[in-house]
């Protein structure tokens, strides 16, 4: 349909600018499909051509028509037909200029940058070509990224800059140059804006939280990526995410973990953007001896010492969450179950961390050089148990249809690739440090652990653990948590059966190729699985529950007399059939013997 390019050419300089408005709100309302591709392309290229030349003569756009105008173009793009219109190098060219001409008009230079990121979302070659030289755009996003303060712009300088390092073979030059680049170099702006949008989520700030996941999502392209360019081993094919690292990167482990020390959890998923993005990007970082006191600071508490987190109650949540109602509106405990346990709950603590971060981070531009101690570890511990909680509540099957539905609902993703993550998170320190894999422990498996009831039945982290061990839906949060415990246990079977029984992982065991029960330990690792409970019963290998003493039961002479025959006659039965020989029958051998009398 001509109708919208006719009303738009039909306007002139002396148009009355109500009219001028009018068309281009109508060119925005239109539906998707009442323009052919051949006339939107027109349309566009037309409107990019007015606004890139606002003092000509017979213009039919003055610079106070770019905001709608360049919204017009917004609208138009969202057909790829319209976006490839404006991928070409002289649209993305004539789109920055029109950024640089009204950037002090906010409506108008974000309108552009929109262009920008919708047409590098909707056609791959447009990544390409607005990183080329005749372009230029990568050295304008990493400036504007450098220099804005405001979280909009971080937004879509960043997901520019995600669009553009999202291929490792058309952005590999780029990525390099990046982090090699001249001070400061993108892992040092990246740091400073992680730090900047953490300070403007706890303030309530209109597009932080947008802002912070668009750069994290451009920061795991870089950590994935330039590991793998720099990396001269002949295996690089075959390694994974996390296996390659640079040293140059090293500066964004710090402020990724204040991040995820200080970012306020959410309600009622646990877990959502940006927190999910910065746990991804974390999981890329190696636990190396070099990087190890930044992962886990010295001065944190001492193993030893650590008290085992408790499950937030119900009370304690909204006390929590009415307190802290003032300074989150989004922030909140789900409910996990009453507890006895008089011990601060996990988001209680989670509430105390952020309001001293809170406080640290007001009183200074920069939480490197004050705020809570980063106790990775704790945080990591406390968002399984209270995510797992909150989708898995007391003892619900992790395969029940309310637990997939429940996560999708409200996060969007299935709970597989939103616990993954975390669970590989915990996993990575504990298989790079004795004293990490001692607190889980300590935390999950306790030396006072109630076992008179089997392990895989409790209502607590580790009974939904042990049950995910068993479940059919759930396979990569399944596998991570086989690993977690693996690892929890020194990565040693014998270990992690005597702690949960070797029941409740042996489908695990079997895929590691462990075929059968393992012996018990051998002694040679820090970790002491019990052999008996703290009161002195003996423990099931099996099950990992107390053995309970069987019953004495008492019969008279004639109940004894009737079971007698029932095997007599069960016994015989087998003999006659060739089940069993004749000298295997215990009632003849009895016989024989004069045990019968």
């Amino acid at each position: 349909m001509s109708k919208y390019l006719d009303a738009y050419t039909s306007l002139s300089a002396a148009s009355p600018r109500s009219s001028v408005l009018q068309v281009l709100q109508s060119i925005i309302d239109a539906p998707p499909l009442t323009i052919d591709d051949a006339k939107r392309r027109e349309l566009i290229q037309t409107i990019i051509d007015d606004l890139a030349k606002p003092n000509a003569n017979k213009n039919r756009l003055t610079a106070k028509d770019a905001a709608p105008a360049l919204q017009a173009v917004k609208s138009l793009g969202k057909n790829p037909a319209g976006s490839e219109c404006i991928a070409t190098a002289a649209n993305l060219s004539a789109l920055l200029s029109l950024y640089q001409t009204h950037k002090d008009v906010p409506d108008a230079s974000n309108e552009a940058l929109r262009c920008i990121a919708n047409a590098m979302l909707l056609i791959d070659h447009a990544r390409a070509t607005f990183v080329d030289k005749q372009v230029g755009g990568s050295d304008f996003a990493v400036e504007l990224l450098e220099k804005t303060t405001v979280p909009e712009r971080v937004f879509l300088a960043s997901r520019i800059l995600f669009l553009s390092t999202v291929s490792i073979s058309q952005s590999g030059i780029l990525i390099k140059s990046m982090v090699e680049g001249k001070s400061p170099n993108i892992t040092e702006v990246i740091g400073n804006k992680l730090d900047l949008l953490s300070r403007a989520i706890l303030a309530g700030t209109k597009f932080a939280r947008e802002a912070m996941t668009d750069l994290l999502k451009f920061t795991f392209n870089l950590l994935l990526h330039y590991p793998k360019l720099v990396d001269d081993s002949k295996s690089n094919d075959t390694k994974v995410m996390g296996d390659c690292w640079s040293d140059r990167l090293d500066g964004i482990l710090g402020p990724l973990l204040r991040a995820f020390n200080t970012l306020p959890p959410s309600f009622p998923a646990p877990l959502t953007a940006p927190m999910t993005h910065v746990i991804h990007a974390l999981i890329t970082v190696p636990v190396s001896p070099s990087l190890l006191s930044v992962w886990l600071p010295p001065a944190r508490t001492s193993p030893v010492n650590t008290p085992k987190p408790a499950i937030p109650s119900e009370t304690s949540g909204k006390a929590s969450r009415s307190s802290s109602s003032r300074s989150s509106s989004r922030a909140g405990s789900p409910t996990t179950g009453p507890t006895k346990d008089p011990k601060p709950g996990a988001f209680d603590r989670a509430w105390s961390a952020l309001a001293a971060g809170r406080r640290s981070l007001s009183r200074s531009s920069s939480p490197q050089s004050s705020g809570p101690p980063v106790d990775v570890l704790r945080r990591a511990y406390d968002m399984l148990d209270v995510s797992l909680g909150r989708y898995m509540p007391d003892t619900i099957d992790p395969d029940d249809t309310t637990v997939r539905t429940k996560c999708t609902r409200e996060t969007d993703q299935p709970i597989d690739d939103i616990m993954t993550p975390l669970v590989v998170l915990i996993t990575k320190l504990c298989l790079a440090d004795e004293s990490s894999r001692r607190r889980m422990r300590e935390w999950i498996l306790p030396d006072d652990l109630d076992r008179t009831s089997p392990l895989e039945g409790r209502a607590d982290l580790l009974g939904r653990l042990l049950r995910l061990l068993a479940s059919v839906h759930h396979q990569k949060l399944k596998g991570a948590v086989g690993e977690m415990l693996y690892a929890v246990c020194d990565s040693d079977a014998s270990i992690l059966a005597s702690y949960v029984g070797y029941g409740n992982v042996a489908g695990f065991l079997f895929n590691k190729g462990i075929m059968s029960a393992p012996p018990p330990p051998a002694g040679s690792s820090n970790a002491s699985p019990p052999t008996t409970t703290h009161n002195g019963v003996p423990i099931n290998p099996i099950t990992g529950v107390a053995e309970r003493p069987a019953p004495t039961v008492e019969m008279s002479d004639e109940e004894k007399e009737r079971e007698a025959e029932k095997l007599f006659v069960l016994f015989d039965r087998l003999e006659r059939s060739g089940a069993i020989p004749k000298e295997s029958n215990p009632i003849r051998q009895a016989v024989q013997q004069g045990k019968l009398g």
